[in-house]
């Protein structure tokens, strides 16, 4: 009977624990994952100020010390996280449990392979959970309406880049040959670099044409770049559109016969009457 008791504890704390910890919907849910971001935040944060020289010859002991501090944390987080899942190899192979696993191991990797502690920028990615955490998965759906437009346009862009790059070879080929290795054009590699810099509009200038020809082709293929810019804009604009239209609702309004609502629309948008829900 007593270890039958115990058994009865043993699942209500892990009971608690994955309401907790799993839950955004209890007081102690919501603020644990409210420290968790913080957490996480804080940990980048230390990260990134560790590598500017003065704070880290100045502050580097604390830093570290800090950063284990928050290694420790994350790591008991990942094993409460195991202990109190429902399915805990579903959740250790699952987006979220593979991210909370690497965000613990370059400290560990570090002790072995300096340098690897930089990768710890990977928490980053546990800011995922915020989406859960204030109730932001209803706007997924205006992000998967831009996802899917750039799959459906993802041909057509491959198609675009693979005949710019073929015009920044044949202006790479014909910029060697026009001005050569005492304008800076050493290799055709050389000419891609400044081809594709200046077709991007970014002009860094280390490299420029000497002579009239060279920069009567710069100037060419300055506005070729302007040009360019436009169309893979275009594509996926284009995209984007259609995307929002089959997202549509095709219900029409009883009262306006207004259709093409949203599909979570609950009233007209046009005069707000109430919409009537397909079976």
């Amino acid at each position: 009977m007593h270890q039958a008791q115990s058994s009865d504890n043993g699942g209500s704390i892990r009971h608690q624990l994955r309401r907790i910890i799993f839950g955004t919907d209890t007081p102690l849910g919501r603020y644990f994952d409210i420290a968790l971001i913080i957490s996480i935040v804080l940990s980048v944060l230390l990260v990134f100020l560790d590598t500017v020289a003065s704070i880290h010859e100045q502050y580097g002991e604390v830093i570290n010390i800090l950063e284990w501090g928050f290694t420790f944390i994350f790591t008991l987080e990942y094993l409460l996280r195991l202990y109190c899942s429902a399915h805990p190899i579903r959740y250790a192979r699952s987006f979220y449990g593979v991210v909370d696993l690497l965000s613990v191991m370059p400290s560990y990797l570090a002790l072995f392979f300096p340098g690897a502690s930089f990768t710890l920028v990977i928490r980053i990615l546990r800011l995922f959970r915020i989406f859960r955490v204030f109730k932001l998965l209803r706007y997924l759906s205006e992000g998967n309406v831009l996802l899917r437009a750039m799959l459906q346009s993802g041909r057509k862009i491959f198609l675009f880049f693979f005949s710019v790059s073929l015009i920044v070879m044949v202006l790479s080929a014909v910029m060697f040959v026009v001005e050569g290795p005492e304008n800076g054009f050493t290799s055709i590699p050389k000419s891609i670099y400044w081809t594709i810099v200046t077709i991007t509009t970014v002009g860094y200038g280390d490299i420029t044409p000497g002579t009239n020809l060279g920069q009567a082709i710069a100037a060419l293929t300055m506005l070729l770049g302007y040009s360019i810019i436009a169309i893979p804009t275009g594509i996926l604009t284009a995209e984007i559109s259609q995307e929002i239209s089959r997202s549509k609702d095709l219900r029409r309004c009883s009262n306006c016969l207004k259709n093409g609502h949203e599909n979570d629309a609950v009233f007209c948008d046009h005069c707000g009457s109430e919409l009537e829900r397909e079976l």
